[in-house]
């Protein structure tokens, strides 16, 4: 699929297929958020991949959506704020660097013909408990990674010029 068509055709699925999701497919899904670019190259993010099955429960006390966990794959995207570049006014860019990561897995995963749906109204606490996050992760978005079993349709977008201004 040519880019400009990804981009467009990229949506937040919200109803998973019971199909298994090839190892391989997974694994290149993965490569691309590692190829993300990150401030100064430090990769500040952890990816925890979790199999659903037999830990629906669970995983509905950080996000009690039935089709959270239809798909074979929870992935959570963590920064690490201890890895992250820190610029001079002391931003943090670890957060924004592990969304990059996510973006990319994201668009990769649809790429693939896999669905996916961006969720950052989960239970922190919730997550860092079920997941065993130690204290150095925070985890920042969740999403479900299996084959979609709805469609596509066309999304609602602001205009370009309600969004972008040009200095001359």
């Amino acid at each position: 699929m040519e880019f400009f068509e990804l981009v467009q055709k990229r949506y937040s699925v919200r109803a998973y297929e019971a199909r298994p999701v090839e190892e391989e497919k997974l694994r290149k899904i993965l490569e691309a958020a590692n190829l993300a670019p990150t401030a100064a190259n430090r990769q500040p993010f952890r990816i925890v991949v979790i199999q659903t099955k037999g830990r629906e429960k669970e995983l509905m006390r950080i996000y009690s959506r039935d089709w959270f966990v239809q798909a074979p794959f929870v992935l959570c995207m963590c920064a690490v704020r201890s890895e992250g570049w820190i610029r001079r006014d002391g931003k943090n860019y670890a957060e924004i660097d592990a969304t990059i990561a996510m973006d990319h897995l994201i668009l990769a995963a649809a790429a693939l013909g896999l669905g996916t749906c961006w969720v950052a109204a989960f239970d922190p606490d919730a997550a860092r408990e079920v997941l065993a996050l130690s204290e150095d992760l925070e985890p920042v978005a969740m999403t479900p990674l299996g084959y979609p079993a709805d469609s596509w349709k066309p999304k609602n977008r602001k205009s370009l010029s309600d969004l972008v201004r040009y200095l001359k």
